[in-house]
C-alpha cells in the first residue's frame, strides 16, 4: 500500500515562496507518476502539476512559470516549489500517486494547507 505524507504548508504573504514536500513509501517509487492537486473552499479539486518517473512535467496554466515540481528518486520524495504566490493559490494541497498504466490517481496524502494573504 502506498503512503504519502505532505509537509511544508503555511501562511505567507503574496509574493512569497513555499516548498511543499511529499514522501512516498510502500511501493516502488519509480513506477508511479506523482502529482500535486489543490482544493480551495467551494471549488473543485484541480491538478496543479505532475511529474513522470523520467522527469517529464505538466503544469497547470495558472501556475506556469511560478511553480516547479521535481522528484528525488534516492529519497522517494517530490517537491513543489511555489514562487510568487498569490491569494488565489490559497488551498489545501494534496500529493497523489498513480501507476504509470492507471488513468486515475489512486493514492492520496492527507493534505497541507497553504494560505496566501494579500
Amino acid at each position: 500500500q502506498v503512503e504519502l505524507v505532505e509537509s511544508g504548508g503555511g501562511l505567507v504573504q503574496a509574493g512569497d515562496s513555499l516548498r511543499l514536500s511529499c514522501v512516498f513509501s510502500g511501493r516502488t517509487f519509480s513506477l508511479y507518476v506523482m502529482g500535486w492537486f489543490r482544493q480551495a473552499p467551494g471549488k473543485e479539486r484541480e491538478l496543479v502539476a505532475a511529474i513522470t518517473s523520467g522527469g517529464s512535467t505538466y503544469d497547470a496554466d495558472s501556475v506556469k512559470g511560478r511553480f516547479t515540481l521535481s522528484r528525488d528518486h534516492a529519497k522517494n520524495m517530490v517537491y513543489l516549489q511555489m514562487n510568487s504566490l498569490k491569494p488565489e493559490d490559497t488551498a489545501i494541497y494534496y500529493c497523489a500517486a498513480k501507476r504509470i498504466s492507471s488513468s486515475t490517481y489512486d493514492y492520496w496524502g492527507q493534505g497541507t494547507q497553504v494560505t496566501v494573504s494579500s
